[in-house]
């Protein structure tokens, strides 16, 4: 007998919207792990999710890459609450060295790039073969410093977005689309 599925959750109370629902992430994650594993085929790729709000993402890419790769972690703020202070902090560094490796970051959302153009940097003092990048979101019109990454899942316009691990006062990571959350949302 076959499982019946669970009935789908309900939009949050705090959520004015839902801006892309989980059929489309899912999708557009396997499309992505293809490409990666395609353009890193026989190269010792290394994934560097970069927490917390990357967390999902980088869970559902690695299994859609389908050649052998490392995972490392690496934690840095410059948030509170909705905006960013602009001074970047290491919170955890790498386990593993980083040097001859393929890199690829996997972040949650690209949208001043000030964090991201920071951690580039540090990588590439750090001797890797290549560092790329692999952004579900990317919010462009928000750039103070421009970066690019190799991997974008999707565009999204400049509106302040929570769920699929990405937080406001760390609430709202474990919902599973991405939506737009209401000005008065805590």
């Amino acid at each position: 007998m076959a499982a019946k599925a669970a009935p789908p959750r309900p939009v949050h109370p705090d959520i004015e919207r839902i801006l892309l629902e989980e059929p489309q992430l899912q999708a557009r994650i396997k499309e992505m792990g293809r490409q990666i594993s395609r353009d890193y085929a026989g190269r010792k790729l290394t994934l560097i999710g970069i927490l917390r709000g990357g967390v999902v993402f980088l869970g559902d890419l690695m299994r859609a890459i389908t050649l052998d790769c490392s995972v490392d972690f690496m934690c840095l703020s410059s948030y509170s609450g909705k905006g960013s202070t602009g001074a970047v902090r290491v919170l955890l560094d790498l386990r593993d060295s980083a040097e001859g490796r393929d890199l690829l970051v996997v972040e949650d959302i690209v949208d001043t790039g000030l964090t991201l153009h920071y951690l580039l940097d540090n990588l590439r003092t750090r001797g890797p073969r290549s560092v790329e990048v692999c952004a579900l979101l990317d919010k462009a019109e928000c750039r103070k410093i421009e970066v690019s990454a190799k991997y974008v899942g999707f565009k999204i316009p400049n509106e302040f977005v929570v769920g699929f691990g990405l937080d406001y006062n760390e609430k709202y990571r474990n919902l599973p689309y991405v939506g737009v959350l209401r000005s008065g949302g805590k």
